[in-house]
């Protein structure tokens, strides 16, 4: 009779447990497919970012190594510059202009190891419209084709080797604008971004977020107005400049970071003409962007900051 009610009280014991690790399992596995769930909310609402730290307070019993959310936070670690369609790659962070067809802005986390020139690669031809925008918002090869522009990258692929998919994911058309080619993408353009490299090499850790600017012009009778060209069936938006702004963080200990900004003309700039002239006011760059740069960073955080009183480049090109 006693081995009966051992065997008995073991089978209920046996049965609560393997309840009990059903029932966890079930969470476990719920809370996973939220975080799924959530990230491909992101791409449409991006307030859902912002919801997710509750969401893992709710589910913190279960430890996650969910790389893109890590990846996020690390690229993202000053703020986001806008909240419009944020789109998360496997190495950077932009935000949608569905109507110019071009990005708002794109921020990169860039280490020693990712601009590394014996890792990813650029393969053959690997542009590629982004399927995952909607057809009517999305920019295709053919409207490139024949318009005179260079499919000039906001990210650059030479900033994404630690694994070849970080170096492809740059040449979605989402992180493409077009560019003026002699001059610009192939000369002062491409100076920039090997310039932010070797900050990279020197320093170790910059954060970079690049994107358009469109510049009123002023008329005649003293009116301000936007012009740009469109080019290819699907109406993609030609900056008038593009802007380029730096955090380096510090190798010191409790070192303060500095931050500096630089905007170019989307034309043919002449050669030998200093990095530098091209040093902009940050907060000439928000007003003309719409955007607010690393604003989770003070700005008395910072060991300095470019603040020209006047910025050549608005000053000398149109």
């Amino acid at each position: 009779m006693d081995r009966k009610w051992q065997l008995l009280g073991l089978g209920f014991v046996l049965g609560v447990t393997a309840l009990c690790v059903s029932f966890i399992g079930g969470m476990y596995f719920q809370h996973q497919d939220a975080r799924k769930r959530l990230q491909k909310i992101i791409q449409t609402d991006p307030y859902a970012y912002y919801v997710s730290p509750k969401i893992d307070e709710v589910f913190s019993y279960f430890e996650t190594h969910d790389e893109a959310d890590h990846r996020m936070k690390q690229i993202m670690k000053y703020g986001f510059p806008g909240l419009d369609d944020l789109r998360l790659y496997s190495d950077f962070v932009l935000s949608y202009d569905r109507r110019n067809r071009v990005a708002h802005w794109v921020c990169e986390h860039l280490q020693v190891d990712s601009i590394h020139p014996n890792r990813g690669r650029r393969g053959r031809n690997p542009y590629q419209p982004d399927l995952s925008v909607p057809s009517n918002f999305r920019s295709e090869l053919t409207d490139y084709r024949r318009s005179g522009f260079d499919r000039g990258h906001l990210a650059a692929a030479g900033n994404h080797h630690l694994q070849q998919n970080h170096c492809e994911d740059t040449f979605f058309l989402t992180n493409i604008a077009p560019q003026i080619g002699q001059g610009f993408n192939r000369g002062a353009w491409n100076n920039l971004e090997r310039y932010v490299r070797s900050l990279v090499h020197h320093f170790g850790s910059v954060f970079v977020c690049t994107g358009p600017l469109y510049k009123p012009k002023q008329r005649s009778g003293g009116k301000l107005s936007v012009e740009y060209e469109m080019i290819g069936l699907n109406m993609i938006a030609v900056p008038t400049h593009f802007f380029k702004v730096i955090i380096v963080e510090s190798k010191v200990h409790l070192g303060k970071p500095y931050m500096e900004g630089y905007v170019m003309p989307n034309a043919s700039i002449p050669d030998g003409l200093p990095l530098r002239s091209f040093l902009c006011d940050i907060r000439e760059i928000e007003h003309y962007a719409g955007l607010k740069f690393f604003d989770g960073l003070r700005r008395s955080a910072l060991f300095g900051s470019n603040y020209p009183s006047e910025s050549q480049v608005f000053r000398e090109f149109g």
